[in-house]
């Protein structure tokens, strides 16, 4: 790793690039790995990274050039010659070239499918027609495939003459005549096996987890995380086998997935660009749209404001503890639907499960307000100097009010799911907003019934 003292090798190549000693900055440059690479870019001028690139193995050019961020990657495709953009592109495995081209603009698009091979072509034309976010359009079509027949010598030979080009050769596929997806076998369950006579059949297994190209992506990731599978094979609607999914596919789908939820949960419209490279005007346009709708919808608590502003002059004490009673609540909601939201997003909480969560919430809340009620009565008394009927008005609303605000956290996540909707948006803005106009409803209802307001 050279994340830590990244300056001071990017400051031994702007020596090398200004005294022109290329063959030193080749062997450097050689030692990295393409990961490493990528933050070296991110730290070198515009006009130094064509420069870099073609120094960097050939033989690897594309190894490194699907690390880069995609700013460096238009840059550089912008720089190639039709030559040395055919040479990049039939190296990149499928799934990686999708990604790129569902990046970049159209006119780019257009000139990377002009310099790719006719075959990859069609390959990059079937991906794209899958709906964006399936299995389908993430996967690669580069496996090995082998038939049920093959012996021993018959696989190993295939695998030499196939598999440099595939994006893994440990786990292998068997397939008929017809691409019917029938086993998976492992180089592994060759090299342990007892005699060279073995063939696919007596070694592969039958019971195959795979999932369908129109599958969400994050179903298949986590099928691949579930199962601890090194890929994940894709059939179409007839079990034929189309394309793989591996494990580096699934984690940056779960990445993305996560991120995406983290920026939902934070009232942030998702994006995928880092936060340093998404210019003002866009990042604007992500928060405003979820900062409005908030703040319109914090006129319910304004509302509520007005309607007991009599009682309030009346009871002025009742004022000072209303941020109190309003961040409790929301603090108490958000737990509940941030633990809803993950579990649901793991599958270890289904839509069924609503009266056990209700239930559980109902213990842990009861518990939870007794405590805060208890020590808050006591702090009104000590420190705050209010009357007995104020802090046990202020008391029994905190315990109210976690009550509720743990089972509307807990079911609102649910609610929204079973409508269709990202559970993500239940997190901590709107939760807290609904949480605020219901504190204040118990607020005023239990001070009435005490005070009479």
């Amino acid at each position: 790793m050279i994340s830590e003292n990244i300056k001071e090798h990017v400051e031994v190549i702007e020596n090398l690039l200004e005294q022109k000693d290329y063959r030193v900055l080749r062997n450097i440059m050689s030692e990295y790995e393409p990961a490493d690479i990528a933050e070296i870019f991110d730290e070198m001028s515009e006009d130094d990274i064509p420069i870099l690139f073609r120094i960097l193995p050939k033989d690897l050019a594309s190894d490194y050039f699907v690390e880069l961020d995609t700013d460096h990657q238009m840059l550089l495709i912008s720089s190639f010659s039709d030559r040395e953009l055919s040479e990049v592109m039939e190296d990149l495995f499928v799934d990686d070239t999708v990604d790129l081209l569902d990046e970049m603009p159209a006119s780019v698009v257009k000139r990377i499918l002009q310099q790719t091979s006719p075959e990859k072509r069609e390959v990059l034309n079937q991906i794209l027609a899958y709906p964006k976010g399936s299995a389908g359009a993430i996967m690669t079509t580069e496996l090995v495939e082998l038939k049920a027949h093959m012996t021993f010598d018959e696989v190993f030979k295939r695998i030499k003459r196939t598999g440099v080009n595939k994006e893994t050769i440990y786990t292998c596929y068997v397939t008929d005549d017809y691409r019917h997806l029938i086993g998976v076998v492992s180089v592994k369950d060759f090299l342990i096996a007892q005699n060279d006579d073995v063939t696919v059949e007596d070694l592969m297994e039958t019971q195959i987890i795979y999932v369908n190209t129109t599958e969400d992506e994050e179903t298949a990731a986590k099928m691949l995380s579930k199962y601890d599978l090194l890929a994940l094979p894709v059939v179409d609607n007839e079990n034929r086998l189309v394309g793989i999914l591996t494990y580096d596919d699934a984690m940056d789908i779960i990445e993305s997935e996560d991120t995406e939820d983290i920026e939902i949960m934070a009232g942030i419209t998702p994006t995928d660009k880092p936060y340093l490279k998404t210019g003002i005007f866009e990042t604007w346009l992500k928060r405003i749209p979820w900062l409005m709708l908030l703040m319109i919808s914090s006129t319910f608590t304004s509302k509520i404001l007005q309607h007991f502003e009599t009682g309030l002059a009346a009871q002025a004490a009742l004022i000072a503890f209303i941020p109190m009673l309003m961040g409790t609540g929301g603090n108490a909601g958000s737990q509940v639907s941030v633990t809803v939201i993950r579990g649901l997003s793991l599958d270890e909480i289904e839509l069924r499960d609503v009266f056990r969560i209700l239930w559980k919430e109902a213990r842990v809340s009861l518990l939870c307000g007794l405590s805060l009620c208890i020590v808050n009565f006591g702090k009104m008394l000590l420190i705050d100097n209010v009357s007995v009927e104020t802090a046990i008005v202020v008391s029994l609303t905190v315990l109210a009010v976690v009550i509720v605000s743990k089972l509307v956290g807990g079911v609102l996540p649910l609610l929204v799911k079973r409508i269709g909707f990202d559970p993500a948006v239940m997190a901590s803005p709107f939760i807290t907003t609904i949480v605020d106009a219901v504190s204040l409803l118990v607020y005023f209802a239990i001070a009435s019934a005490v005070l009479s307001m």
